[in-house]
C-alpha cells in the first residue's frame, strides 16, 4: 500500500467490513484500501429520537438545563459511556473475547469491550495479531506497574517542566474530543533534563494517557451526550530544526510513539502538524519512517496558512490565541497550564467517580463468585471449615451488592440533582420574565398617563 502523499494530502485506511468475518484467522490480506478511515466512535453516537434525525451534541453549560436522567434511570450513563456497537464489530469483539477467556488470557479488569476493539481495529481485525498485542500491553502493564501510578507517582516539577516543554490538553473539538497541543520547537531541551529526567518524563506520559481514558474521555463523552473514544492534536513545530532532535530528544521520541502504538491503540482522531517549514518537512521524511502506516493517515501537515484548516475542526472559543482562536486563560497563566476541558466539570467527575465505584464492587463481586465456584471443587477437612467458608462468603457477597445498591442510589440522586438545577433554572427564568412584563406594563401606563 502507497503511503499519503506530501503537501497535506490526507489519504486513510478504512477496515473493509464485509471481510471481517474471515478475519479471525492470521495473514488475512486485502483488508486495508486507501479510503476515509471511519472515526472510532462512528458508530457509538446515542439512538436517533426521529427517523434521519441525530440528536446535536451539547455544551457542558447544557448539560445542567439538558439533564442525562431525561433518558431515564441511569440507563442514560450507560448509553453515553458505552455508546451503541456497531454489529459486525461486536461480533468480532466477543468472538475475539471467547478466544482469551477460553486460554484464561483475559483479566475481569481488562475485558472492556472498547479496549478489546482497540486492539482489534489497529490491527485490521485479524485476532492472532490482536492477541499477540493485547497479552504484550498486559505484560508491559504489570512490569511497568501502570496501576499504581497514579498512587505512586508525583510528576511534582509539572509547572517547570510545562515552561520548557509547552504542551497539555485545552478544550475539545466541534465532534466534542480532547485537544491536546504541543509546541515543540519551544522545547529548552538542556533546561528539561535539568528539571526532570526521561525516565519520570515517559511515566508523566503514561499517566496522562491513563488520565484521558480514566477520566477525559467518560467526561467529554457526558458533556458531548456520545461516546468519545480520541483525541484531535496539534504540534506546532514552529522553529524546529536539527538541534531539536539530539539523541536524547530522538529517544523521548521513539519511547512514546511506541508505548502509544503498541499500549493505546486508535486513541488519535487526527494530527495537525502546523507551521512546517523547509526544515521541517526534512525531518518529517525521516520521522515518518518509525511510525505506522495507519498513524500516518491521521497526519496533515501544515504550513503557516494553517487557520482555515483548525477552524474546521476546533471552534475558536477553544483554541489558545497563540494558534489564531479567542482563549488566553489568563487565570491560570496559559492554555497550556489549564488543562481546561469537561474533565473539570466537578458533577461530571462526581458522575465518573461513582461509576468507577460501582464497577469496582462489581467487579470485585463476580471475582468472589468466581473464587467461590472454585473453592466448591476443593475438598473441605471437615464441616465446620465448610460452614465457616460459605458464611464468609455469603457476608462478602452482600456487601459488594451493597456497595453496588449504593453507588446506583448515588448516580439516581446526581441525575435528579442534574434535573432539580435545570427545574430552578427554569423558574428563576419565569420570574425575572414576569417581572420584566410588569414593569413593561407599569412603564406602558405611565406613558399613557
Amino acid at each position: 500500500m502507497s503511503t499519503p502523499t506530501a503537501k497535506g494530502e490526507d489519504r486513510d485506511i478504512v477496515i473493509t467490513r464485509s471481510d471481517r468475518k474471515n478475519a479471525s484467522s492470521s495473514g488475512v490480506k486485502g483488508l486495508r484500501t486507501k479510503s476515509i478511515h471511519p472515526p472510532i466512535e462512528m458508530h457509538w453516537d446515542l439512538p436517533t429520537t426521529q427517523k434521519g434525525k441525530k440528536k446535536a451534541s451539547l455544551s457542558i453549560k447544557s448539560l445542567l438545563s439538558y439533564p442525562l436522567m431525561k433518558f431515564g434511570r441511569s440507563k442514560s450513563l450507560e448509553m453515553v459511556l458505552e455508546g451503541t456497537h456497531d454489529p459486525n464489530d461486536e461480533q468480532i469483539v466477543e468472538a475475539f473475547r471467547e478466544m482469551l477467556s477460553r486460554e484464561g488470557l483475559l483479566p475481569p479488569k481488562h475485558n472492556d469491550y472498547h479496549t478489546l476493539l482497540r486492539f482489534l481495529r489497529m490491527n485490521d481485525f485479524d485476532m492472532t495479531i490482536s492477541k499477540d498485542m493485547f497479552l504484550n500491553y498486559l505484560k508491559w502493564r504489570k512490569e511497568f506497574r501502570v496501576d499504581m501510578i497514579h498512587k505512586e507517582f508525583k510528576f511534582t516539577e509539572y509547572t517547570e517542566v510545562k515552561k520548557c516543554y509547552p504542551h497539555g490538553y485545552h478544550g475539545v473539538d466541534k465532534c466534542g474530543r480532547p485537544v491536546y497541543i504541543e509546541r515543540i520547537g519551544m522545547i529548552d531541551i538542556n533546561k528539561l533534563w535539568q528539571i526532570t529526567t526521561q525516565e519520570r518524563l515517559i511515566k508523566h506520559h503514561v499517566s496522562e494517557q491513563e488520565k484521558t481514558l480514566r477520566v477525559r474521555y467518560p467526561a467529554c463523552s457526558l458533556a458531548a451526550k456520545r461516546h468519545i473514544a480520541s483525541t484531535t492534536s496539534i504540534l506546532d513545530v514552529n522553529g524546529v530544526g536539527m538541534s531539536n532532535f539530539s539523541k536524547p530528544a530522538r529517544y523521548i521520541f521513539m519511547e512514546i510513539q511506541k508505548i502509544d502504538s503498541s499500549y493505546y491503540p486508535e486513541t488519535l482522531n487526527k494530527l495537525f502538524i502546523i507551521n512546517a517549514g523547509s526544515g521541517f518537512k526534512m525531518l518529517w521524511k525521516a520521522v515518518k519512517a518509525f511510525l505506522s502506516e495507519r498513524t500516518v493517515a491521521k497526519i496533515q501537515v501544515l504550513g503557516s496558512n494553517y487557520l482555515s484548516v483548525l477552524l474546521e475542526a476546533i471552534d475558536p472559543s477553544n483554541l489558545p490565541t497563540f494558534l489564531g482562536g479567542n482563549c488566553t486563560c489568563s487565570e491560570y497563566g496559559g492554555c497550556l497550564m489549564s488543562d481546561q476541558g469537561p474533565w473539570k466539570n466537578s458533577e461530571l467527575l462526581e458522575m465518573i467517580q461513582t461509576t468507577e465505584e460501582m464497577d469496582g464492587a462489581c467487579e470485585h463481586n463476580n471475582v468472589v463468585s468466581e473464587g467461590s465456584l472454585m473453592s466448591k471443587t476443593v475438598e473441605m477437612q471437615n464441616k465446620d471449615d465448610l460452614s465457616m467458608s460459605l458464611a464468609l462468603e455469603e457476608t462478602t457477597r452482600a456487601r459488594t451488592s451493597l456497595s453496588c445498591r449504593l453507588a446506583l442510589q448515588k448516580i439516581d440522586w446526581l441525575e435528579a440533582s442534574l434535573g432539580d438545577i435545570k427545574n430552578q433554572k427554569i423558574k428563576t427564568l419565569e420570574d425575572a420574565l414576569q417581572d420584566t412584563k410588569m414593569a413593561l406594563k407599569e412603564l406602558a401606563q405611565h406613558i399613557e398617563q
